[in-house]
């Protein structure tokens, strides 16, 4: 049982008073103060120093805290069902009175067909074994009551709202009017009790068998946005309902979470494991921290087998499936790159924990999730080691802990600065540790690297134009969230990187982590840096700003084609009749300077309505080259020379600085001939397996 620093003061309290009074009492004064005094000793300092009492992870806090969480649940694995009670702080950090609070309740997306989440996606992302007709498959959130500690009771002042759509049953928000508005500065403090079913693993949440992901299970306050803080002109909530394509917004809080479940469970959670008590009931109370975190999830299961590892003061716990024991190295090494290459190459990873868990098959669905300091992997049984699906899973869900955790962006309405950001590194990660052509798939006699597959989904669409990059994730209404908030936006950083170079790039990102860490960055303050850093590196090179980069390629649908459309080598009249050669006249052509000059011609033309600066390589048959640098600004430009020397090749962006080139096939062109028809159908063969592959993976 766990006493209360306060229930403790009390009972010594209340001893001392109720203590009769003797005959005595001025002579024993000081002996019986002396005996009270080790009484309130023997029982304070086991109190002090028990497990119970959270241990402080930062000496100084590394964000705001607008809020903080301490979070009692009980978990029935029969009924599936968490019975919680929450105490919310929520300190408000605005200049206004606010007058309404608002919280997310995000399993309620799964509590029947009506939501807003189940009609967007059309129930597509149900795990194995969901049944609707089952009532154990379903999900909710339910608010038993809710107390402003100290004040008014708010249950009855509980309504549920709709602020992006006019869909009366969507569930997934409510709204509390205050009696007494919250005043700037000043700290709020609620009871909450509630009761969470956590549906059939539904969109990486859920239950299957004796298995638990619980994510987004308690009700969450939403982010109270004042002028400062993103584009905000005034203060107001920013509170989304559910969408099918979005993900989370939060501020960062501290979490003090006891989890009771029965004993036989192996417990992983967002934070640092403080105790675990064996209560007489059969079961155990798991009590974690987590500080500066902008979420709090946690599994459970009796089948784990759990690895722990270190990576230097981070402490790795893997949860990986008896079955996929044996890939406990892919895992683990993959997260180590992850971490070295983060810590290098953006920042350090202020946390001391990270744990990794790996779903069963029939809760794959719950697997490529990410949360503060714990993410979930994805393999399967027996899987060939040059399908690098587990290592892929474990660094992109790893790199959200930096763009979605540690730059806290709203990834409902910028979805792309997690999403995409991460994508990018991923890319260069798996790419630097698995190799360019094989970081992605290396057997069955295929290879192909991860930057290369993640450029597939982008121009291997039907439409690239379908969509531009920066728009609301459930404004997606005609597909395409994915080609483009993950895949484009990586390409499009890709794209970026290649016209400033490889050090500007990273100082850039550098730049922008440091200066928004543990704040809520918006793209209008990355691209201030990029300004920034650009301007300081490379003065006008592309003009006063980077600003037109961003309108062509982050608010634009259109696409990036150049191709090599002709080269021509006219051969110049030779010259006939007689000339003197040591005194002698001879006869044109000469035979020992018989080679003809040539006018030659290269043709470039602009596909495309993105207009971006891009090389051209020309290649002579005396080995001599000529590399061209086009603005991209005309519909085409042509390049003509005069010599000796034909023509042989050229080729639009030789070094690949621009794979937002929807097209590279047609950006070389040669005057020799070619194995056209094998690698034209090569090509294309590798392209649709490509295309399979990338389905497959978005499974894990």
């Amino acid at each position: 049982m766990k006493f209360s620093f306060e229930f403790m003061l009390t009972f010594v309290y209340g001893t001392m008073i109720l203590e009769p009074e003797s005959n005595h009492y001025h002579h024993n004064r000081y002996v019986r103060m002396k005996i009270k005094t080790t009484l309130i000793t023997v029982l304070l300092i086991p109190l002090l120093c028990s497990p119970l009492r959270a241990q402080i992870i930062f000496k100084q806090p590394l964000s705001q805290r607008v809020c903080n969480y301490d979070i009692s649940v009980k978990l029935d694995p029969e009924k599936k069902i968490l019975d919680g009670k929450e105490i919310l702080k929520w300190k408000n950090p605005s200049k206004d009175n606010v007058k309404e609070l608002q919280f997310h309740l995000y399993l309620n997306a799964f509590k029947n067909t009506n939501s807003t989440f189940m009609k967007e996606s059309g129930g597509e992302h149900r795990g194995f074994g969901f049944n609707e007709t089952k009532k154990e498959s379903w999900g909710y959130v339910d608010v038993l009551s809710m107390k402003r500690i100290g004040g008014e009771d708010l249950t009855t002042k509980i309504k549920f709202i709709q602020p992006d759509d006019s869909n009366k049953d969507d569930q997934t928000v409510i709204s509390v009017l205050l009696d007494k508005p919250v005043s700037p500065n000043e700290e709020i403090v609620l009871e909450i009790i509630f009761k969470s079913k956590l549906p059939r693993v539904f969109a990486r949440t859920g239950f299957a068998g004796d298995y638990f992901l619980a994510g987004q299970w308690y009700p969450k306050i939403g982010v109270y946005e004042y002028p400062g803080i993103r584009y905000a002109e005034k203060g107001q909530w920013n509170c989304h309902q559910f969408h099918a394509n979005s993900e989370f917004y939060a501020d960062f809080a501290a979490y003090d979470v006891n989890i009771t479940l029965p004993s036989n469970f192996i417990v992983g959670a967002t934070g640092v494991l403080q105790s675990k008590i064996n209560n007489k009931d059969g079961t155990s109370t798991h009590h974690y921290r987590a500080e500066d975190v902008i979420d709090f999830a946690w599994t459970a299961s009796p089948y784990y087998k759990v690895v722990n590892d270190q990576w230097h003061d981070v402490k790795i716990k893997l949860m990986v499936q008896p079955e996929h024991f044996d890939q406990t190295e892919r895992y683990i090494g993959s997260l180590k790159a992850a971490l070295e290459y983060f810590d290098k190459n953006l920042g350090k990873y202020p946390y001391t924990t990270i744990t990794v868990v790996d779903p069963p098959l029939n809760a794959i669905g719950s697997g490529g999730m990410e949360y503060p300091t714990f993410i979930t992997g994805g393999t399967i049984w027996n899987l060939q080691e040059g399908l690098k699906l587990p290592e892929r899973v474990t660094v992109h869900e790893f790199g959200h802990n930096y763009f979605m955790a540690l730059l806290a962006t709203n990834e409902f309405e910028e979805a792309f600065l997690d999403e995409g950001f991460n994508q990018y590194y991923e890319t260069r990660i798996m790419d630097k540790y698995y190799g360019e052509k094989t970081s992605f798939i290396n057997c069955f006699g295929f290879h192909a690297g991860d930057f290369e597959f993640s450029r597939q989904g982008y121009v291997g669409m039907r439409n690239p134009k379908l969509a531009e990059i920066y728009r609301k994730s459930w404004d997606y209404t005609v597909g395409g969230y994915g080609s483009f908030t993950y895949f484009k936006t990586a390409v499009m950083l890709k794209t970026l990187e290649g016209l400033v170079g490889l050090p500007t790039m990273d100082e850039i990102m550098k730049t922008y982590f440091e200066r928004w860490k543990f704040k809520h960055p918006c793209v209008k303050d990355f691209i201030a840096i990029v300004n920034e850093v650009v301007n300081k590196n490379l003065g006008r090179k592309f003009g006063d700003n980077m600003n037109w980069f961003f309108d062509e390629t982050l608010y634009g649908s259109d696409v990036c084609d150049y191709k090599l459309a002709s080269i021509a080598n006219i051969e110049k009249g030779r010259a006939k009749g007689l000339y003197d050669s040591s005194g002698v006249k001879k006869i044109y052509p000469d035979k020992k300077n018989d080679k003809p000059n040539y006018e030659s011609h290269v043709v470039v033309h602009r596909l495309g309505e993105v207009k971006l600066p891009v090389e051209v390589l020309v290649h002579f048959d005396n080995g001599k080259e000529v590399l061209e640098n086009w603005d991209g600004q005309a519909r085409t430009v042509e390049y003509k020379y005069d010599g000796k020397s034909k023509v042989v090749w050229a080729k639009v962006d030789p070094s690949y600085k621009i794979p937002l080139d929807v097209n590279l096939i047609n950006n070389t062109l040669t005057t020799e001939p070619e194995n056209g028809v094998f690698d034209k159908y090569a090509t294309q063969i590798l392209f649709w397996v490509q295309n399979v592959m990338l389905s497959l993976s978005s499974l894990f």
